[in-house]
């Protein structure tokens, strides 16, 4: 994986993953690139569009596009560089000739995600076989298409997409889910979506966080699977202590006193 301060020194190659830095760089080139972001979050600004890149997010940078990016925090992101168009299957060109078309940011939809996902652990593995990144670049490109999703740019009186913010959250219930997290998901900056969120739910991101992983847990207890450990763990906490003080604020009884119930 190429680090912050070597990725100018490196050829680009067909399929590359790279930690971005944590200034903003300014460059263009005469080739076009598609990026991937895949942990942390990254801004972009292709052409005056600017945007928040976060895993499962991309954009598209056309060939002499004037663009600069930079990580906030730690960002690693998977760019794929269409060096030579003419070498290029004619399928794959026209492809990406389509794409081309398209909006600069777009979304991915949870199946090619897990793809993408799969493909980086072997280019992290191989990085200098450029057959193997080819072939990453080929596969990811024939099914960009129909997996990508168009994001359109936010506008004061719009909603929010909770149908895609309840993926998000449900993919990723047992883990910390921060609002830069949901945030990006929209591409908005977290105090504009903590405001907006708020207004159209009427609770906060966290509240509507915290209700989610009640809602799971209920669901599980329901199930009878599972111990309330091991459900506390499976929806995001570490201390089944707080789980029970959780469940037992909002629900009115404890997972305990729940579980008899439903019995």
């Amino acid at each position: 994986m190429i680090k912050p301060n070597d990725f100018h020194h490196y050829p680009p190659k067909p399929a590359q993953v790279i930690t971005l830095p944590s200034y903003m760089n300014r460059h263009h080139h005469d080739y076009t690139q598609i990026v991937i972001g895949l942990t942390g979050r990254a801004e972009f600004d292709v052409d005056g569009e600017v945007n928040l890149i976060g895993p499962g997010q991309g954009c598209i940078v056309r060939a002499s596009s004037e663009h600069s990016f930079g990580g906030i925090g730690t960002s690693d992101i998977l760019v794929l560089n269409f060096i030579n168009m003419t070498e290029q299957d004619s399928q794959v060109s026209h492809l990406l000739e389509e794409l081309l078309a398209d909006e600069v940011y777009f979304q991915l939809d949870f199946q090619i995600q897990q793809l993408v996902r799969m493909l980086v652990q072997e280019i992290k593995s191989s990085p200098d076989d450029l057959l193997l990144c080819r072939a990453c670049q080929d596969t990811i490109i024939a099914l960009l298409y129909r997996h990508i999703k168009k994001f359109e740019m936010f506008k004061k009186g719009n909603r929010l997409n909770m149908d895609l913010l309840d993926r998000y959250i449900h993919q990723h219930l047992a883990s910390k889910i921060s609002v830069s997290d949901l945030a990006a998901c929209v591409f908005l900056g977290e105090s504009q979506f903590h405001l907006v969120f708020k207004t159209q739910i009427g609770i906060t991101p966290h509240q509507y966080v915290l209700n989610k992983r009640i809602e799971m847990a209920k669901n599980l207890i329901k199930e009878g699977q599972y111990n309330l450990g091991h459900i506390a763990e499976l929806i995001g906490f570490s201390d089944q202590s707080v789980f029970t003080h959780t469940f037992t604020r909002l629900v009115d009884v404890s997972p305990s006193q729940y579980r008899k119930q439903i019995q």
